[in-house]
């Protein structure tokens, strides 16, 4: 990669080139429909209780490694077309995650993620900090996006902008289901995020369906 910006809607924020992994798995069936490669990063703040993977919630101990190697293990798995970014928490490395996510996209992969975070708020958080950041280059001031917090909500955006699926919400043990598809717990919503974002509500992913007629000559 040869891109050391990030683009957010009118702003540009430094494009990180590492990214703190817990671990990776290249054929996963349960984090979204079909084969995918799934990218565990490193370090989560919400702590809930029954997490299935506890070790990666400390920020530190992760592998530390270069976005460029990362991609380059996903395109040799000549099996995979869709990714799913989880954790740990995507939306506390967002910028990293973004240039991930943005890489993948123009190659033409799916991109899925999971968040403790709600939609709603990284929206908000999202929608704020853009207007912030233009308020700030009107009035022509410098390092519009070197605001401390402006330029982790700026890269939420980013991430944002460059999915396809989010599954939201933090995991509730009271209400885990084994018969949820994609979902840990109950509360969790599947979210089409290019339809929500064209909309300004809601939109919750439908997995396609097909239509078999049974041929006449059977």
């Amino acid at each position: 990669m040869n891109e050391t910006m990030l683009r957010v809607g009118n702003a540009e924020i430094p494009a990180p080139t590492h990214i703190s992994l817990y671990g990776t798995v290249p054929d996963s069936i349960v984090d979204g429909p079909g084969l995918r490669y799934a990218v565990f990063v490193q370090g989560c703040s919400h702590g809930c209780p029954g997490c299935h993977n506890p070790d990666s919630q400390p920020v530190e101990g992760g592998t530390v490694t270069a976005i460029s190697d990362l991609l380059a293990d996903i395109e040799a798995n000549g099996l995979v077309r869709n990714v799913t970014l989880s954790g740990g928490e995507p939306f506390e490395q967002p910028a990293a995650c973004a240039v991930l996510a943005r890489e993948l996209k123009r190659r033409g992969y799916g991109v899925w993620s999971y968040s403790g975070y709600l939609y709603d708020d990284l929206a908000k958080r999202t929608a704020t900090a853009r207007a912030e950041r233009d308020r700030r280059a009107e009035a022509g001031l410098e390092d519009a996006a070197q605001v401390e917090g402006l330029e982790r909500d700026l890269a939420i955006g980013a991430l944002l902008d460059n999915l396809d699926v989010l599954v939201d919400g933090p995991f509730v043990e009271s209400r885990k289901s084994l018969e949820l598809k994609w979902c840990g717990s109950s509360n969790q919503r599947l979210i089409d995020v290019p339809a929500t974002r064209r909309t300004g509500s809601v939109v919750l992913w439908q997995p396609t369906t097909f239509d078999l007629e049974k041929p006449s000559n059977w």
